[in-house]
């Protein structure tokens, strides 16, 4: 089973991109974010004729989450249970025997500010939802933008962000306690490409000059983990004519025979 992460950045604007991405590589799952399109406006239609099984949270003009499957999405459920939040940034379904659980994480804004102090709420809520998707799902897949470069490998130049939002111990702490739950992080399960990232700014000439961070992941439970055969960032969309700023990633997961 391959299971991808893209944040989209609009999908309006990216459906024909998302589309031929999907044809050109056969992943089975797919959490996409930002969507920026309430359940209503949702193109379920064109997804579903390019022969793909679609669930939807969202809203008008932020945030929002979907899941894609070549098979069809079982138990779906959104948004944190007992989180009281309007804004739309989860959404779970099992597929064939697989908990995926979709994130759109906050970002922050700035340390200090009151959205930083929501996303830290935000994140505790998730590492206790989290907690019981694992107890009741032993293979479970959490993909998503999680607005947070783990380490200092994972950002073009540690010292310019140190302390600052998407790197700030506080995030990374959060980050590190999702892998306490027993959660691997599927990139750093095989040796990589030093300098490789996920999302670059549109300003500065970010991506031609690499100037980029890992935040986009696809975490695995021990069980799936096990199966992992490779998760690879795939740069070649962040390359299109008016691109998202951020680029896929994909896990393979192959129980071994």
């Amino acid at each position: 089973m391959k299971i991808a992460t893209w944040n989209v950045n609009s999908l309006k604007v990216r459906l024909p991109q998302l589309l031929d991405w999907l044809r050109d590589n056969p992943v089975d799952v797919i959490g996409i974010q930002e969507t920026k399109l309430t359940n209503e406006a949702f193109p379920a239609a064109e997804i579903e004729a390019a022969g793909w099984y679609c669930a939807h949270n969202g809203q008008k003009t932020y945030n929002g989450v979907a899941l894609l499957a070549r098979e069809p999405l079982a138990e779906v459920s959104r948004d944190l249970p007992g989180f009281d939040d309007e804004q739309k940034r989860v959404i779970a379904a099992t597929v064939n025997g697989v908990r995926v659980v979709n994130l759109y994480v906050p970002n922050g804004q700035a340390v200090g500010s009151d959205k930083y102090a929501y996303k830290l709420r935000w994140l505790e809520a998730l590492h206790g939802y989290l907690r019981a998707e694992l107890a009741a799902h032993p293979r479970l897949a959490v993909t998503g933008d999680y607005n947070i470069a783990p380490a200092d490998e994972d950002v073009h130049d540690p010292a310019a962000w140190a302390g600052q939002v998407l790197c700030s111990e506080p995030e990374r702490a959060a980050f590190q306690g999702l892998l306490g739950l027993g959660l691997k992080d599927s990139f750093r399960l095989f040796p990589q490409e030093p300098q490789s990232f996920s999302w670059w700014d549109y300003r500065q000439a970010g991506f031609r000059r690499n100037l980029g961070l890992r935040i986009d992941h696809v975490l695995a439970s021990t069980a799936l983990a096990q199966d992992c055969r490779n998760c690879v960032i795939d740069v070649t969309p962040r390359r299109n004519d008016r691109p998202s700023d951020h680029t896929p990633v994909t896990a393979e997961f192959t129980p071994k025979t």
